[in-house]
């Protein structure tokens, strides 16, 4: 659910009481089952059906108006996207078909569902996962991974100013109000100066391409961003899928869980520490990946019974006995972290556990406060810390971006809402959103007076003709919209990102929206050392 916050939705009290779960439950799998799933996708693969088979030249007949990220990024050397269409030219879409099936399967069996928070069933669902790879040059992977590191580097400057001196604010660059009055801004950590000024160990950065295929920075994801374990799995299933490309030239991405856990380590004073995964338990719709990067970091995967603070450190219990915690890497939201610092109600997190963090006995990834950099209000004035802090010029653009706070912004916004797309300022998952020109009139009127009665709650963007990829459906091989999430990795020694990233599609003909819980898919993301595969 990717920001939805599917990580940290915490409000399941409720369930509290059945969060306690050994340490290694998630990773017990029988070798035979693989084997066989094995055998599944090779059957798959093997199939010799006499189906209609697709036609050559698949990619260029979409003829698409939106930029079409595998036939129009010059970037790209034109053998690649000729190669994926060969090698879809050689399967029915019958076959095609039964290959993400295959993927579908392997997904749920490995348990990598969510759930969307609201539903009265509470079905866990599988994401849909499309077998076409989306493709970016080694050339254009470059500037997005510099892009995301000048970001980055800006927003925890920021965090580090905001929490001690607050120079930004003192000289107007950005409305003292607007961040010490935001409801994600932590009093608690005034003061607190972190290692390295790191607040945001693991970020997420969602980036779109226009329809002159320029890069643009949709939002920043700095609290707890999810999904890396999509990224890894789909990876797992182009290897296995279509092994004759998905080869040498691809760029890997299976160093991820070991680069996380340096940087974690390298976040923390100690030598050699011990590092656990916090999670809300295994009824929190993201558990898969919390016990996903636990089993491949090879460290313990706890919830608040397992750990307890004493004299201001904090001990995990195990079957010989505690043992001192030095890094929690996090996955529920700051509210829930500390009943005695946040929310009294809260079961979830660790009673005292802000006392030993403020100690400095704790590492908490990512520091609790992080919030109030990555709200959609504070988005428009990140290209101005890049400029205040780095004293450099953005290398990825912002959308441009109309605050609702400010009056000509609102009176603007209220005349042209059918041109817009208006986001909740602290909103996610695709939720509570105004896409104008698909908008009824109704909605519309809805939306007027929504703004009218909260603007400072709200922001506006122009309509994006987002970029579109291949993707496989039910008719066939059409376009789809997509966008891009690289995972940022940051200690004080360095910044690291894997190249690549998750990339969400918008499963629905014609729909702007990735989200997972409003739809959306997934699709592996091949970065080309060589231009070609």
């Amino acid at each position: 659910m990717l920001k939805e916050n599917m990580d940290t939705n915490s409000s399941n009290e409720n369930y509290a009481d059945r969060f306690a779960l050994p340490v290694a439950e998630a990773e017990v799998k029988t070798e035979m089952t693989n084997q066989q799933q094995i055998g599944n996708i090779q059957q798959a693969i093997h199939l010799n059906i006499d189906a209609q088979q697709a036609s050559h030249h698949l990619l260029k007949q979409m003829n698409s108006v939106f930029f079409n990220e595998m036939t129009d990024d010059h970037v790209l050397s034109p053998e690649t996207a000729e190669k994926i269409e060969d090698w879809l030219s050689q399967h029915s879409i019958y076959q095609l078909e039964k290959l993400n099936e295959t993927a579908k399967a392997h997904f749920l069996y490995q348990g990598i569902t969510f759930a969307v928070y609201g539903e009265t069933s509470g079905i866990d669902r599988t994401i849909p996962f499309d077998l076409i790879p989306r493709v970016i040059a080694k050339q254009q992977w470059n500037k997005i991974a510099a892009g995301c590191a000048q970001r980055i580097q800006a927003l925890n400057l920021f965090l580090a100013d905001i929490y001690n001196q607050q120079n930004i604010l003192k000289e107007g660059l950005i409305p003292a109000v607007q961040v010490l009055s935001h409801e994600a801004y932590q009093p608690v950590m005034m003061n607190h100066r972190l290692n390295g000024n790191i607040y945001s160990q693991i970020s997420g950065i969602d980036i779109v391409r226009d329809c002159k295929g320029e890069f643009f920075v949709l939002e920043d994801n700095l609290r707890t961003p999810s999904g890396v374990s999509y990224m890894l799995e789909s990876r797992k299933m182009s290897e296995k899928l279509m092994p004759e490309l998905c080869n040498q030239h691809v760029a890997d991405i299976g160093q991820y869980p070991q680069l996380l856990r340096e940087i974690l380590a390298e976040n923390s004073k100690v030598d050699c520490p011990i590092i656990v995964v916090l999670t809300p338990g295994r009824y929190n719709s993201a558990y898969y990946e919390h016990s996903f990067l636990a089993r491949e970091m090879g460290v313990p995967l706890v919830t608040s019974r397992d750990l307890f603070v004493e004299n201001d450190k904090v001990y995990v219990k195990t079957i010989r006995g505690r043992q001192q915690v030095d890094v929690i890497y996090r996955r529920l939201d700051d509210g829930f972290l500390d009943p005695l610092s946040f929310r009294p109600d809260s079961t979830l997190g660790v009673a005292g556990l802000m006392s030993a963090y403020l100690s400095g006995n704790v590492v908490i990834a990512n520091a609790p406060g992080t919030g109030v950099a990555d709200d959609k209000s504070i988005y428009p004035y990140v290209d101005q810390m890049i400029a205040y802090y780095l004293n450099e010029k953005p290398i990825l653009s912002n959308v441009p971006t109309y605050q609702c706070r400010e009056v000509e912004a609102l009176d603007y916004v209220l005349a042209n809402l059918d041109q817009l797309v208006v986001k909740e300022a602290q909103g996610s998952g695709g939720y509570g959103m105004l896409i104008g020109p698909k908008a009824t009139e109704q909605e519309i009127d809805l939306f007027k007076m929504k703004l009218m009665a909260s603007p400072s709650a709200y922001i506006a963007q122009p309509t994006l003709n987002l970029s579109v990829a291949p993707t496989l459906t039910s008719q066939g091989i059409a376009e789809r919209h997509i966008d891009l999430r690289p995972f940022i990795l940051s200690s004080p020694e360095r910044i690291e990102i894997v190249p690549g990233g998750l990339t969400r599609v918008a499963m629905q003909q014609g729909s702007l929206v990735v989200n997972s819980s409003q739809g959306g898919g997934i699709k592996d993301t091949w970065v080309i050392d060589e231009y070609s595969i």
